[in-house]
This record gives structure tokens, sequence and C-alpha cells, in this order.
């Protein structure tokens, strides 16, 4: 039945709104009492609807209580909520100004309207306080904006605190959003038991089509636009599948085809370290290959804020003194040269115990190359698999997805899982030479070469190809 909700105005008469009805999951939504509410799933589930209503008649409950409706665009805001609020509110119980983004109530509540554009919108958030907040399609966020979101939600005073997300799968937050309302995957072991991730906090409520009986009656053809897109986009909008388009870009990439159970790597097989480095994140995989030329990721490395010599001191401690490492491929970018210094961080890690060689970085490319790594030899098997304990990566590998105006290309964001792939990446474009069956180990690379600073380019080439480098 439709909802209505009295609220008395200044110097008037009492004025009735009229919000419309709700379904019974839009119901369920917006009776929640959990600190997090997602409602999402499929497409068609009336979201948009669910948040005017419950934003609105929040505001005509609770006098003076401030309220957040967050996009990622402005005229997304404007198209799916400011035009409907405003036909929603007569101008007896409030007024929306167009140059505040915000709707001002005669009982001195607040929504705010607001978009956000990535990083650069920190500052302008930065001190705000909200009791409400609704971020619509929380899976075009990242998990990093979703919690600073998330800590503007605060405020002295007896109003409720909460945070109302909606969301489809896909998108860079895909990832997060799964892992927290879907999977239930919670981080409870900090060291810190403040930092830890309370399940009583987080709800979900699935809608699909057919529970907004009020568009399957008026758009009957909106279902059949569902039913006839591509098989796994229509798996995650028209029945909410959240596992359909987790790693777009990688959709060769199956855990059952390509991890295994960690073993013992023989001592013989030729292994290779690859990194990707930046102040922001340390990332190295290492590799082995076996005398058919298939390669396994053995090991994983990620860590932050790490200056040059503290990630070779990190990469070589993670080494184990019995690995003899072939060769470690690093981003070209290693041999931009330092203005403090003059010197390049390939000569910093060079110098730090670990010589490096120069991988390509042509993007493109070097997913190609991966994507063929990926892909059944002919024996049957893929011609990189990945070890179980390797979850970094493989959760990266499986979350990745593609560049929305390259779709040769993987997305940059959400940035931090990009780091390992991008490691897999540097080993997969490089040469590398196939174990010989009778090799009884490679030769170490010293980890330490005090005349190596004298004659880097010597030291970095090695000497004049053989035949068996020929012969790869």
């Amino acid at each position: 039945m439709a909802i209505q909700r009295q609220v008395k105005t200044r110097g008037a008469a009492d004025v009735s709104i009229k919000l419309g009805c709700l379904t019974p999951k839009q119901e369920q939504f917006c009776r929640s009492r959990t600190l997090y509410t997602a409602y999402g799933g499929a497409r068609g589930g009336g979201k948009t609807h669910a948040v005017r209503w419950k934003a609105v008649g929040g505001a005509l409950r609770y006098d003076g209580i401030r309220i957040l409706i967050l996009r990622r665009t402005y005229p997304e805001l404007q198209a799916n909520h400011i035009e409907q609020i405003c036909k929603m509110v007569p101008s007896a119980a409030g007024t929306y100004s167009s140059t505040l983004h915000a709707m001002y109530f005669k009982n001195g509540s607040v929504i705010k309207f607001g978009h956000y554009s990535g990083d650069a919108s920190e500052t302008e958030y930065q001190g705000q306080e909200y009791d409400w907040i609704f971020m619509d399609e929380a899976t075009q966020f990242t998990e990093r904006e979703f919690r600073f979101i998330g800590s503007l939600l605060r405020g002295v005073n007896d109003f409720p605190k909460r945070f109302y997300l909606t969301c489809n799968p896909g998108g860079v937050g895909h990832r997060w959003v799964k892992r927290l309302f879907i999977d239930r995957a919670f981080i409870t072991d900090r060291p810190n038991p403040e930092e830890n991730e309370n399940p009583a906090d987080y709800s979900f409520i699935p809608a699909t089509v057919e529970d907004n009986v009020y568009l399957m009656e008026s758009s009957p053809a909106y279902v059949r636009m569902l039913s006839g897109l591509p098989d796994n986009i229509r798996r995650a909008h028209r029945y909410g599948d959240w596992n359909a388009l987790a790693g777009t870009y990688f959709p060769e990439f199956r855990a059952a085809r390509h991890v295994v159970e960690p073993f013992q790597v023989p001592g013989h097989w030729l292994r290779y370290r690859a990194f990707d480095y930046g102040l922001d994140m340390l990332a190295c995989g290492w590799f082995a290959q076996d005398e058919s030329g298939r390669s396994f990721m053995y090991r994983e490395l990620k860590a932050p804020n790490l200056i040059v010599s503290e990630a070779a001191k990190l990469i070589r401690s993670r080494t184990l003194p019995e690995e003899s490492i072939a060769v470690t491929f690093a981003p070209p970018d290693m041999w931009s040269r330092q203005k403090d210094s003059g010197k390049t961080m390939a000569e910093l890690f060079m110098l730090s115990g670990v010589p490096i060689v120069r991988a390509d970085n042509s993007r493109v490319q070097g997913w190609l190359q991966v994507k063929e790594a990926l892909a059944p030899r002919a024996d049957g098997g893929p011609s990189l698999l990945f070890f179980k304990n390797c979850t970094e990566t493989t959760g990266a590998m499986e979350a990745i997805l593609t560049d929305e105006k390259n779709p040769n290309d993987c997305a940059t964001e959400p940035h931090d899982i990009t780091h390992l792939p991008d490691a897999v990446r540097y080993y997969c474009v490089s040469r590398t030479l196939k174990t010989e069956r009778e090799a009884p180990g490679a030769a170490r690379i010293p980890l330490e070469d005090d005349d190596a600073g004298e004659n880097y380019d010597a030291f970095m080439t090695g000497g004049a190809a053989g035949r068996g480098y020929l012969e790869y």
C-alpha cells in the first residue's frame, strides 16, 4: 500500500507527503538496523527507489538529521535522485539548493547530494559529518573510498548511525562488496581488536527483477532484455550471480585448473623472480620452470612503503639460501635515474644484493602472454600454475577487470590488486630458459659483488649468448 509521512511545517498546516509503495524486499532494506546494509544483486530490483524512500522518510522522521546520498558522478545524481526527490518533497516541507546540491527540510534535516571523483575528492569531504550515508552503486567505488566515506559517519547526537549501499555485480568494487556482503569473509585477526570487522555489522538483502512487482507489471520487456544479454553478464544482471563477473579480464583463469597444492620444487629446476615496485607497494613472485617449460609460481610477497634497500633486503630474506635464482625481472622504470643520487633504482637494487633484468613493459602484449600461459597446452594443462599459498596473486587474477576504454588491457583500478598480476606479466613476457633434465642446478647469481658497480653493463649482460640460449 502507499506510505505517507506527516511533517509539521513552520507557519503552515500539516503537509501530507506521498513517498510511494515499497516491495517486501525494499521494506526489508528500510527496516534494517545493522551498521552496514547492502541491497541489490540483479538489475531491476528497485534499489534507487528504496534509497529515495528511506532518505526522505528519515529526513521527515528525525528533525535535524544529516544525510548524504553519494554517486560516482553528479549527472547520475541529478537523473536518479535529485529530480525525483524534488518531485516528492513539496516546497512547504523543504527546498532544494542547486548551488549547494542539498535539500533543506523545514524541520532542520538535510539531504546532501554528493559525487565522488576519486582521491581528489577527499579534500572536499574531510571534516564533514553525516548520520546516514547512502552509497548508490557501491561497486563503482574502491574499498579505500568506501572506508574513507565511512569515516564521515559520526556526530554528537542520538541519531542511529547507518551506512546503506546498493550494488550489482561487476565494477571496480566488485571484490570488496562480494567479500563483505556475499562471502562474509571478514577480517577478525588484526592485532588491534578495534580494527577487526564485526560480522554483526553487515547485512545483505538480495533482490531480483521478480521482486520488483511494479517494474514487472509496467515494463515486462525489461526482463526479456536482461535475458538476452551475453551469458556471464546475464547471470550477473538478470540473476545477481556474484561469481559471473569476477575476473572479467581473465575468464580463462579457474582455481580448479590453475591452482595446485604446494610441492617440493626439484633442485635442478630453473628459478626466477619478477617484481613490481613503487613506494606504495612491492609485489614479488617466485617462479620455477620444469623440463617441459611449464612454470609454477610458488611464492609471493606484497609489502607497502619500502625504499629500495628495504625492498631488496625483504626479497633476499624471502629467498632461501639454497635457492639459485637465475634472473630477477623488473619493470623498465627501474632504469630511470634519480635526481637526488644520479643512480638508477636498478643500480640500487644491484648494490643491495638483487641484480635485475629489464622486462618488457608493453601492457597489451604482456597481458596476451599471460593469457597464453593460462591457456591449455597440447598435453591439456596450462603453461602457468600457481601454488595454493599464493592467495593474494590468485585472488587478484580472479578480481582484475578489463579497462573500460581498452578491452585489450587490464584496468588499473582498484590499484591495490594490480601489483602482483603485473609481476606475473613481467615474468610471462620475458625470455626464460627451459630447465634441462640433466642440469644439477643453475649457477647462483651472487647477492653481493664488490666489483659489480665498476662495470654495471658487463655485469648485467652476462657476456655473449651461448648455444643453449639460441636453442631455447
